[in-house]
Parts: structure tokens; sequence; C-alpha cells
């Protein structure tokens, strides 16, 4: 059973910055393509950041520019860095792997909430 599990959320002021992780406990995480969704309050989960086993990244128009994907294939984690925040960023954020659908595959964690307030 794969088991994903975010952290480093907080409450920030609108300007500031976040780094998020994903410890993924699947030995072919290195091999797959992994996303990064939100969701906000009585919204839909939406996939915002996505990276291919070889590094290429791809980004939801709303957070291009301020948020950067990326892994570590040896420590099976997937990281957000989120610059730059603002109150629509406000959400629960979950990492999964992506399918050719953008959808998420695995059973979804807990997710890490980020309140941006202030």
């Amino acid at each position: 059973q794969v088991q994903l599990v975010e952290s480093g959320g907080g409450l920030v002021q609108p300007g500031g910055s976040l780094r998020l992780s994903c410890a993924a406990s699947t030995i072919v995480f290195r091999l797959v393509r992994m996303g990064w969704y939100r969701q906000a309050p009585g919204k839909q989960r939406d996939l915002i950041a996505q990276i291919t086993s070889d590094g290429r990244t791809n980004y939801a128009d709303s957070v291009k520019g301020r948020f950067t994907i990326s892994r570590d294939n040896a420590e099976k984690t997937l990281y957000l860095q989120i610059n730059n925040l603002k109150p629509e960023d406000t959400a629960v954020y979950y990492c999964n792997r992506v399918d050719s659908q953008g959808l998420g595959t695995l059973q979804w964690g807990q997710g890490t909430q980020v309140t941006v307030s202030g």
C-alpha cells in the first residue's frame, strides 16, 4: 500500500513563502510522474504542478512563476516551493502520482493546509 504524507503547510501572510514536502513510500517513485493538487473550501481538487520522472515540469497558469515543483528520487520526496503567496492560494495541498488525464492514481494522503491571511 503506497502511502503519501504531505507536510510543511501553515499560516502565512500575503507575500510569504512556504516549502511543502511529500514523502512517498513507493519503490517506483523515481519512475513516475508526480504532482501537487490543491482544494480550496467548496471547490474541486485541481492539479497545479507536475513533474515527470526525468524532471520536466508543468504548472497551472494560476501558480506559474510563483510555485516550483521538484523531486528527490533518492529520498522519495516531492517538494513544492511556494513564493509570493496570495489569499487565493489558501487550500489543502495534496501530492499524488499523475496519470495521462491529470488525475491522481494513488490513495490520497491527509494533505497539508496552507492559509494565507493577514
